[in-house]
C-alpha cells in the first residue's frame, strides 16, 4: 500500500521558490527538456511534493502516479573526511543554485564502525533534505571491507534504525552497499543473500520506499543481477557506478542490455574523470553518458562535494573550509563547474560542441 503524497513544510523551500526559478532563467530558455523532471522545484513545489512517494514500474523510477521520472543530484565524500559539507546550509544550496534533487551522504562502513558517531552526519542529512523537499540516498559505503555480509549484522541495525525513524517519509531511499568488490564476492553468494537479508529488515518499519542493491565488482557489473534478479519484493533497484574518463560505450551496452531485459538502475555514484578521481575532466565523455542517462531514464548522483582538490571534488582546492555553501565561481573546480551547468540544465553535447567550435 502506498504513502500518500507528503506535503513538505519548507520555509525556506517556498521562501526560495520564485528566485530559484528566476535563477534557472525561467526554465524556457535554458531548459532544454520538456517537462519539470529536471527541476529541483517547480511552480513553487519541491521535487518531493511533486514527485511524493517514488516507486518502481518495471524498469523504471516512477512518481506517485506511475509517471518514469529521473532524479540527478550530488553526492558527499566519506563523512569521516568531509563530513563538514553534510549540513543545511550546503544541502539548501546545492538545491537552490545547482538544480539538485537528492542529496547522498557516503557512510564508510569501516570507518562507521570505528566512529558510530558519522551517523549523525547522515541524520543530519536526512533532516535537511526533508526540510528542503529533496531526495535523500542513505548510502552505507561498503568499499575496503569488499564483502557487504562482514559488517551485515551492523547493517541491520543500522537501517532498522533509519527505516523506524523516517520510513514514513516519501524523501528515503537506501544504498545498502555501494561497491561490493574483489574476486571471491560475488552477486550469487555474498552480495544477493546480503540484499535479501537487508531487505528484510527495512522492510519491517517501510514498506514501500525504493531499496538500491550494489553490484559486482565495484558497482559495475549489472548483468549478474539482471540474470538472477532479486524475486519476491517490490521497489527494488540496482547500482551502476562509472567514471567517463575510464567507463564508456561497453559499459553503456551493458546497462541497456540490463535494463532491457528488466533490471532497474539507478547511477548512485558516477564521476566526470578517471575512476581514480584524477586524470583530468573527460568533458565530451560525461555528456554522452548523461545524455545517455538521460534518455533511458537512469537517475544519478555525481561524486562529490569537497575541497581536497582532486579532480572529481567540485570545489577548488582550500574553498569553503567553513562549509557554508553560497559558492562563488572561484570557489569551484573545473568538475564543479561542469557539473553545476549540468544540473542548471544549461549544458548539452550539442552545446558544448557549438563552445568548442
Amino acid at each position: 500500500m502506498k504513502k500518500t503524497n507528503v506535503l513538505l513544510k519548507s520555509v525556506i523551500g517556498m521562501a526560495c521558490a520564485f528566485v530559484v526559478m528566476a535563477s534557472f532563467a525561467g526554465c524556457g530558455k535554458e531548459n532544454k527538456y520538456k517537462d519539470d523532471t529536471h527541476l529541483a522545484i517547480e511552480d513553487g513545489k519541491t521535487v518531493v511534493e511533486r514527485y511524493g512517494q517514488l516507486q518502481v514500474i518495471g524498469a523504471d523510477l516512477c512518481d506517485q502516479n506511475g509517471k518514469p521520472v529521473q532524479l540527478r543530484g550530488m553526492s558527499s565524500h566519506g563523512l569521516q573526511w568531509y563530513g563538514k559539507y553534510a549540513n543545511k546550509d550546503v544541502i539548501t544550496w546545492l538545491r537552490d543554485d545547482w538544480n539538485c534533487q537528492i542529496w547522498r551522504p557516503a557512510l564508510y562502513v569501516q570507518s562507521y564502525i570505528g566512529n558510530p558517531v558519522l551517523k549523525d552526519k547522515v541524520i543530519d542529512s536526512i533532516n535537511a533534505c526533508i526540510d528542503d523537499g529533496m531526495y535523500v540516498l542513505v548510502d552505507w559505503h561498503v568499499l575496503g571491507d569488499k564483502d557487504p555480509l562482514l559488517y551485515a549484522v551492523d547493517a541491520e541495525a543500522f537501517f532498522e534504525e533509519i527505516a523506524s525513524k523516517y520510513g514514513d517519509k516519501a524523501n528515503i531511499i537506501y544504498e545498502i552497499c555501494n561497491e561490493p568488490n574483489g574476486q571471491n564476492v560475488t552477486w550469487k553468494d555474498n552480495i544477493k543473500p546480503y540484499a535479501e537479508r537487508i531487505i528484510k529488515a527495512i522492510r519491517k518499519y517501510d514498506p514501500d520506499n525504493v531499496i538500491v542493491v550494489g553490484t559486482p565488482n565495484w558497482s559495475g557489473d549489472v548483468m549478474s543481477p539482471a540474470k538472477d534478479p532479486i524475486v519476491g519484493q517490490e521497489n527494488i533497484m540496482y547500482t551502476i557506478h562509472f567514471y567517463t574518463g575510464s567507463h564508456g560505450k561497453e559499459r553503456r551496452k551493458e546497462i541497456k542490455s540490463a535494463k532491457d531485459m528488466g533490471l532497474p538502475i539507478f547511477a548512485t555514484e558516477w564521476g566526470c574523470t578517471k575512476d581514480s578521481g584524477d586524470g583530468g575532466v573527460f568533458e565530451k565523455e560525461t555528456l554522452e553518458w548523461t545524455e545517455f542517462l538521460r534518455d533511458n531514464n537512469i537517475s544519478w548522483i555525481n561524486w562529490s562535494v569537497n575541497n581536497k582538490g582532486e579532480d572529481s571534488s567540485i570545489l577548488a582546492f582550500n574553498a569553503d573550509r567553513d562549509a557554508k555553501g553560497n559558492w562563488k565561481d572561484k570557489d569551484l573546480s573545473k568538475a564543479g563547474k561542469f557539473i553545476r551547468r549540468i544540473l542548471r540544465n544549461e549544458l548539452d553535447l550539442a552545446t558544448w560542441k557549438s563552445e568548442k567550435k
